[in-house]
């Protein structure tokens, strides 16, 4: 866990590496709970026989949004900016699947600090999210996440 103190701070990771999260193995009941949660009942995530079948990956795969919704449980695994008086979420500048997780998978993430527009009293953070599971060199998911600061 990295502790940025105060806006001042974030200056110092600007273009760097923040850190990397733990391992989370992505479940089924994860996938399903999720399934439910959006209405997103594709069988490719659901139906596991199904896909022992038919699907070419052989066994169900998280849905993308899944995957990048773990983007604050790992956030909260990395980094933690103190001695502000907020922080939100700003929103997403390009987010892109590059690859499926299959069930069971264990999914982490990397924070890199690309920009930062600091300006008294607040700053916007351009983060880049990489996604990744274990044994595989291609990323599964990239995204561009902004975040508000406010001293």
């Amino acid at each position: 866990m990295v502790i940025i103190n105060g806006l001042e701070e974030t200056t110092h990771f600007e273009g760097k590496e923040i850190g990397v999260s733990e391992w989370h193995t992505i479940t089924q009941e994860q996938i399903d709970k999720f399934a439910a949660s959006t209405g997103d009942f594709q069988w490719i995530h659901t139906d596991p026989e199904r896909c022992a079948k038919e699907s070419p990956f052989k066994t169900t795969i998280a849905h993308g949004y899944l995957t990048l919704s773990m983007a604050p449980f790992f956030m909260d695994q990395i980094f933690k900016v103190e001695n502000v008086s907020m922080g939100i979420n700003y929103g997403l500048n390009k987010v892109r699947f590059t690859s499926h997780v299959p069930v069971n998978s264990k999914l982490r993430m990397r924070v890199r600090l690309i920009e930062l527009h600091k300006k008294e009293y607040t700053a916007r953070m351009t983060l880049k999210l990489t996604f990744e599971i274990e044994g595989q060199e291609k990323p599964v998911c990239v995204a561009e996440s902004l975040a508000l600061l406010k001293a």
